[in-house]
């Protein structure tokens, strides 16, 4: 991989998949860098200095290993946010649109006392939906969000605007046009 500044420089553009017509970013070679993630981390992490963060959520999967990353270097809590049927103890749902047909996320109920100040983070922004999922479940739960922060944001679907429309602060740390 590149000795690059650029976090752009470390992400695989892989053709046609999941689907024909589709560029899929792939963040596995930036995971793989040593350099390049804790340059991620690093950036994912600047906006929020000095800011209170109680727990970080991470949306299933690669927000995962982002926000176990994140909640270490802050020292604070990680919570995941999965696919139905995926934790052990009593969960709270939220169901969503996706581009053809719906998908559910969880979270344990007790995962986020009420006033928490949570950092939401995931890989990739596309159409908003998941993270939007994710955001109403811990506003269920009383947590308050700082912020949503990710690597890539694909401004041509929008998902930017569906979580500002939302209230959210949204950070990401580079942008690809296209779907």
């Amino acid at each position: 991989m590149p000795r690059s500044t650029d976090i752009r420089d470390y992400i695989r553009t892989i053709v046609d998949f999941p689907h024909e017509g589709i560029l899929f970013r792939d963040v596995t070679t930036l995971f793989a860098d040593p350099r390049g993630f804790r340059m991620a981390i690093d950036q994912m992490l600047h906006p929020y200095a000095g800011e209170r963060i109680d727990k970080v959520v991470g949306l299933e999967a690669r927000g995962f290993i982002l926000g176990g990353a994140i909640a270490h270097q802050l020292s604070v809590g990680f919570v995941p946010i999965r696919k139905k049927g995926k934790l052990p103890g009593p969960v709270i749902s939220e169901e969503y649109t996706l581009e053809y047909g719906e998908a559910v996320v969880e979270i344990h109920d007790d995962a986020i006392a009420t006033g928490e100040k949570i950092l939401v983070v995931d890989d990739l922004l596309a159409t908003g939906g998941t993270a939007a999922a994710g955001i109403k479940l811990i506003e269920r739960l009383g947590g308050e969000i700082v912020s949503c922060a990710f690597i890539i944001d694909l401004p041509d679907l929008g998902g930017r605007q569906v979580l500002e429309g939302m209230g959210m602060d949204v950070h990401a740390l580079c942008a690809f046009e296209g779907a």
